[in-house]
């Protein structure tokens, strides 16, 4: 089978038919197809159609509630609860994501906490939802135990994602999202795929010696970036998301789910600021101050963050999205077979 281009429409239409077809709600299957598509659709192809196999495979296990409603509760305070119950984060943060922006307007910053989700997705997704709503964020959640401490021998931290976003008025955002391991545990996979080796430094294997072999770090474990310093920031997301909000750390959730093999289930924490409110009563417009860096950093010739993403997206919206023949036999097995082709 030949690769294909397909408009986002297309590929919206066949990821949602595979996800409702694995037997997820149409509420989690809309908005699983909607983070896999804006993956493919902004050239991110380690959080592209390369993860519904992965997110099959977790159904088929009975590792994540596929028709899970999401439960909501908010109160007087800055705080926004969903209880996830089991299902995958994207609807439960779909859920909370309107009051959570409702609530860093009248009180300046907010919290959003979703409790007991199975999470695979990006973040950036969720933190451009809230910059439309001219709103700064960030988000962060663990993962299961597949990163060593700096100077460490064995996996015991996530991959840990951390991601930022501020809003510009008539702009892309300001956006990154970053795994605080080397690399996504997902570029891995795909270094495993095309048989080559990885970079020097990114993991070490099951004996805790550096190792280039896709094989051998995946049995043994990533390394966190910039050493001690993404150690330290991923012991803090541990703390922030997992502790904090009372729900599992990156051991616990490797433990409850046996395998690196699915997606895993913890919480997520995402905080909203709304910098209007914050420089009240101070002069100057913040969003004004803020193009200024920015200006001042691409003037140097620097690329701010996510400015590759943003261009691919534009061309996908203009050209479609392009897929391999591998991807296309891909989809084409899920479709065809669903649970049984996993």
């Amino acid at each position: 089978m030949s690769g294909a281009i397909l408009t986002i429409d297309e590929l919206t239409g066949l990821v949602e038919e595979i996800m409702l077809k694995g037997g997820l709600s149409p509420l989690h299957a809309a908005a699983l197809t909607r983070v896999i598509v804006a993956g493919e659709r902004d050239a991110c192809k380690s959080h592209g159609v390369y993860r519904v196999e992965g997110c099959l495979r977790t159904i088929k296990a009975g590792k994540v509630v596929p028709d899970a409603v999401p439960e909501l509760s908010s109160d007087d305070s800055a705080i926004v609860r969903v209880a996830a119950g089991g299902g995958f984060s994207n609807a439960a943060f779909e859920a909370g994501a309107p009051v959570l922006a409702e609530k860093a307007r009248k009180f300046g910053l907010a919290a959003l906490v979703i409790n007991d989700c199975t999470h695979f997705a990006a973040l950036w997704p969720e933190i451009e939802l809230l910059t439309e709503h001219g709103l700064a964020a960030m988000a962060m959640c663990p993962s299961y135990a597949s990163v060593a401490p700096s100077g460490g021998s064995a996996a015991l931290l996530g991959t840990n994602p951390f991601a930022f976003g501020w809003p510009r008025r008539d702009k892309n955002p300001y956006v990154f999202d970053f795994a605080t391991s080397v690399a996504a545990r997902g570029e891995i996979e795909l270094y495993r795929r095309a048989g080559k080796q990885l970079p020097d430094g990114w993991a070490i294997d099951r004996d805790g010696h550096p190792t280039t072999d896709p094989e051998a770090a995946l049995d043994g474990a990533m390394l966190p970036f910039g050493a001690h310093k993404g150690s330290a920031i991923s012991t803090m997301i541990e703390l922030l998301a997992a502790v904090m909000i009372g729900d599992l750390t990156s051991p616990e959730a490797l433990e409850a789910l046996g395998t690196t093999a699915l997606a895993p289930a913890h919480g997520e924490l995402i905080l909203a600021f709304d910098p209007t409110r914050f420089s009240q009563g101070r002069a100057g417009d913040p969003l004004a101050r803020a193009e200024m860096l920015f200006e001042a950093m691409t003037g140097q010739g620097a690329r701010l963050p996510s400015q590759r993403r943003f261009a691919a997206r534009q061309k996908a919206l203009a050209e479609g999205i392009r897929l391999t023949s591998e991807e296309m036999a891909l989809l084409e097995r899920l479709r065809g077979k669903g649970l049984d082709a996993v």
